[in-house]
């Protein structure tokens, strides 16, 4: 945990909202360009005190749940939030899984490119959806069993996959 990093971090995150941004009141007189302490505890329900110690880099390490907090209160983006995850000493969360749906308009779209061979992959390699341009190219491996339709364990099995590419490129 760099507690130096994490501070610093947190208090610029803090300046840079704006009470308005998060649905408080701005007040006559603020001596702080963003958010106040105590406005970021109320935010995040946590007390002002540990807030203070955070910033003040006198604080033991603080829980992934009090972590997710503040990065909510904080309206920190997925970066931020694993940034601030890394400097605390955690690992940051999972993101969402690219998962094996294929939205209609990408279907649409894959089914217009009728020039341009096109498929549409899973980020393991997976193959989820191709055009018929791209069938007649590879072949239907959309029709095969679900364990046989990533791409780079076919390059090595199937010859026929290979047999669309030069045989220089191959040579890797």
């Amino acid at each position: 945990m760099d507690r130096v990093k994490l501070a610093d971090f947190l208090r610029r995150s803090r300046e840079r909202l704006r009470p308005q941004e998060v649905g408080l009141a701005a007040g006559p007189r603020r001596r702080t360009p963003g958010l106040r302490r105590e406005e970021l505890a109320q935010l995040s329900g946590v007390s002002a005190d540990y807030v203070m110690r955070l910033e003040q880099a006198r604080s033991s390490q603080p829980s992934t749940q009090l972590l997710n907090a503040l990065a909510r209160a904080l309206r920190l983006t997925e970066d931020e939030r694993d940034h601030l995850f890394l400097l605390a000493g955690h690992r940051p969360p999972e993101g969402a899984r690219a998962g094996n749906h294929v939205p209609p308009g990408l279907l649409y779209l894959l089914d217009r490119l009728g020039d341009t061979p096109a498929q549409l992959l899973t980020d393991l390699g997976d193959l989820l959806a191709q055009n018929a341009l791209a069938e007649a190219l590879f072949g239907c491996v959309c029709k095969v069993e679900e364990g046989d339709r990533n791409i780079v364990w076919r390059w090595f099995t199937d010859p026929f996959v290979r047999e669309a590419y030069p045989p220089r490129s191959t040579t890797a």
